[in-house]
């Protein structure tokens, strides 16, 4: 079984064709690239094969890199990587040259790519190295180099290349932003040369016209200057000042591999071409040994990939959704309606009234002419995913849903009502689902005749924008009820974790604690400009009042409220309530309201932070440091999911990290909360937890679990937390 195999024709070209055995898309492990290796030089060495062209044998060119070979280079230690990528640049270069004679640049042999599909990572640094890339005219392809998302960057001279093909300024999208184009788009960017019908037809054709000129690279041509100017031309100096303080600004330090790539790309850009592959592969073995890489690429990679494939899911047969019942058709639900119908899921919408279950389906019919005005779709799509959604007020309208979803009011009676409505309707075998964020399932399911067919999926604002689904098994909810609403979740394209059922299920635990901080720090006397940044210093994508802000003081009052009435004297938030009930009562309710700890413009533009605050709560003459500000925000976070753990409520520390990450944007740097503790030692931990617990009070205590791994030098990733979950 080989990964590439090779067909030499008679009209002298030689097609090479990547398939990886047993997999949906190739990745480049060593030893295929050591069988592309081996190829190359046949094809070189036989004096029939005037040309060679690479493809692929399945729909799509490759993936991307194999993590298993990332993840043996990285046990090697730093010189196993360095080496590594040295030969696959080496690879590359080969094929780049091509044979040519190194002075005159004559006498190669032309190589094309062929992407039948879409092209990630490798799978455009390889093309790249080629002398022409053809596309085939696949509008869903995706072509691209996305690795600046799980916190490294393209390593296989793609930074390289890239940069001396387009310059740094026209480079920086698909590199620092981990830009993702359709063929047609590539090809505008000069991402790629050619979209065609038949592309390996195309690809065949020039290669058997191609002549000396058309196989040397610019960077290989004398008198090369680089698009936009070297860092030390008078246009290039300017581009690289701002590309340094863009990236400073948009990470603050925090992520390594911004900061890499751009170490890369301008240190590479002083030296010629093959010195620049060297410092290309310095800086990516600097960021490939840096444990935030580690930590990225496992919450946001392969732990996302494994729970969107259903590594918790109970056994049960196939429960895919064919028709989808939603009650309530506010943002929530019309949101729900909107991404299952892209989905090609049939849904009845209901609402009290038609007209708001109307305004219900329109909100699908706003996102969809966005989409068509962005060129993402078409009036023909509009159509047909507007089909799907009936808008009515008639419960009669539920029969034959395998699923309903039930997003009314956070208001137990009026969820009561709705569910025995629809339970009256639906067929006996149907799974009800609940969409709260903080009311408890196992409470909501005493209304419903089948509780073991009842659990909550709890959808995140907005809907179609957040990945992230939390699945909340009750006390009697049944195996087939959480394989149903993993399925579902599958189906519309998102990620799920499962938790068990507690107040506030765990993402919510988990946040409100953070916000709650900054609150704090007001009412002590904090800057709370300091407070903000800290935590946006920390990778925070929000600070804890602009988070307050967004979701609504309104929300955190009623919440309170409910919290408080539900502990009694144990309640421990009175601190945070004397500040957001104040601003309540001042008509500052959030951005939404146009007023709260920040102001607002007309247009809900954020101002800054309303000067009144200062007179509400003076700041202290005598700040704190940088740090406690840190540890505090981030503590209150990780302990909570630690403690969620340790209660089992979280069951599995992926579904902890990914969920933190994708939920409400904790450091995705660290890779999650776990991860985060993982880094700091869970004996530094525990240290930094008491001495906060000592000045700030019982909330810091380290929970039992991590003062066990304390003793025993445990961690998260490791034997803890298989235990613990």
């Amino acid at each position: 079984m080989t990964d590439f195999t090779m067909d030499k024709g008679a009209d002298g070209v030689a097609i090479i064709t990547w398939d990886l055995p047993g997999k949906s898309m190739n990745v480049l492990s060593l030893d295929g690239a050591a069988e592309l290796d081996a190829l190359i030089d046949d094809a070189l060495a036989d004096p029939a094969v005037k040309g060679i062209v690479i493809t692929s044998g399945k729909a799509d060119f490759a993936a991307g890199m194999d993590l298993n070979v990332i993840a043996a280079m990285k046990d090697g230690g730093a010189q196993a990587v360095f080496d590594g990528i040295m030969s696959l640049h080496r690879l590359l270069r080969k094929i780049e040259l091509a044979g040519m004679d190194p002075k005159t640049k004559k006498g190669g042999k032309p190589i094309a790519s062929v992407l039948p599909g879409t092209a990630l990572g490798i799978g455009l640094e390889l093309p790249l190295a080629t002398h022409r890339i053809f596309a085939a005219d696949n509008p869903k392809a995706k072509i691209g180099l996305p690795e600046i998302m799980v916190g490294i960057f393209p390593g296989g001279g793609g930074t390289t290349r890239l940069v001396r093909k387009l310059g740094a300024m026209g480079a920086a999208p698909f590199l620092l932003e981990g830009k993702l184009s359709d063929p047609a788009r590539a090809k505008s960017a000069g991402l790629i040369d050619e979209v065609a019908a038949d592309p390996l037809a195309a690809a065949r054709d020039w290669v058997l016209a191609a002549g000396d000129a058309d196989l040397v690279k610019p960077w290989d041509a004398k008198g090369y200057k680089m698009p936009g100017g070297e860092p030390y031309h008078p246009a290039g100096f300017m581009t690289f000042v701002g590309a340094s303080a863009m990236v400073h600004g948009k990470t603050l330090g925090v992520y390594p591999a911004a900061k890499a790539l751009l170490s890369a790309v301008y240190e590479g850009a002083l030296v010629p071409f093959d010195t620049a592959l060297k410092i290309e592969a310095r800086w990516f073995t600097n960021v490939l040994m840096n444990p935030s890489s580690t930590a990225m690429i496992r919450s946001l990679f392969i732990n996302k990939e494994a729970l969107e494939k259903g590594a918790n899911r109970p056994e049960a047969p196939d429960q895919r959704v064919r028709k989808l019942g939603i009650l309530g058709a506010g943002m929530m639900g019309a949101g729900i309606a909107h991404v299952s119908a892209m989905a090609g899921i049939e849904v009845v919408l209901i609402d009290a009234a038609q007209d708001a279950a109307e305004r219900g389906k329109a909100h699908s019919a706003t996102l969809l002419d966005k989409a068509i005005s962005r060129r993402k779709a078409t009036e023909e799509k509009k159509a047909e995913v507007l089909s799907r959604i009936t808008a009515t007020t008639d419960y009669a309208a539920l029969q034959g849903c395998d699923l309903v979803v039930e997003a009314v009011f956070e208001d137990p009676a009026v969820k009561a009502e709705v569910t025995k409505r629809a339970e009256a309707v639906i067929p006996q075998d149907a799974i009800f689902a609940t969409n709260t964020s903080t009311l408890p399932i196992s409470d909501l399911a005493r209304a419903s005749a089948r509780p073991e067919q009842f659990i909550g999926i709890h959808f995140f604002s907005p809907v179609d924008k957040m990945a992230l689904v939390e699945i909340i098994k009750g006390r009697e909810t049944g195996p087939r009820a959480v394989a149903k609403a993993l399925d579902f979740v599958r189906q519309i394209r998102k990620t799920p974790i499962v938790v068990n059922d507690a107040r506030f299920f765990y993402a919510n635990r988990c946040i409100i604690p953070y916000l709650n901080e900054g609150i704090r720090m007001v009412a002590e006397g904090v800057s709370p400009t300091l407070i903000e940044n800290a935590a946006r210093m920390m990778g925070m994508p929000l600070g804890p009042l602009q988070l307050v802000d967004e979701t609504s003081i309104v929300l955190g009052v009623k919440i309170a409220k409910a919290t408080r009435a539900a502990m009694g004297e144990t309640y421990p938030d009175d601190a945070v309530d004397a500040v957001i009930f104040r601003l309540a009562d001042q008509g500052r309710l959030g951005r939404k309201a146009k007023a709260g700890f920040y102001d607002y413009d007309e247009g809900g533009k954020r101002q800054g932070i309303w000067p009144g605050l200062a007179a509400e709560w003076p700041q202290a003459d005598s700040q704190p440091e940088l740090t406690e500000i840190q540890h505090r925000l981030m503590f209150a976070q990780s302990l909570e999911a630690v403690r969620a753990l340790e209660e089992s409520v979280l069951e599995d520390i992926r579904e902890g990290d990914v969920g933190a990450i994708l939920g409400w944007g904790f450091a995705p740097w660290s890779g999650g909360p776990f991860g985060w503790l993982d880094m700091l030692g869970a004996a530094r931990a525990v240290e930094i937890a008491d001495s906060l617990a000592e000045k700030f009070g019982p909330r810091f205590a380290p929970p039992r679990l991590l003062r066990d791994m304390a003793e025993k030098g445990e961690r998260f990733y490791g034997d803890a937390g298989n235990k613990a979950a």
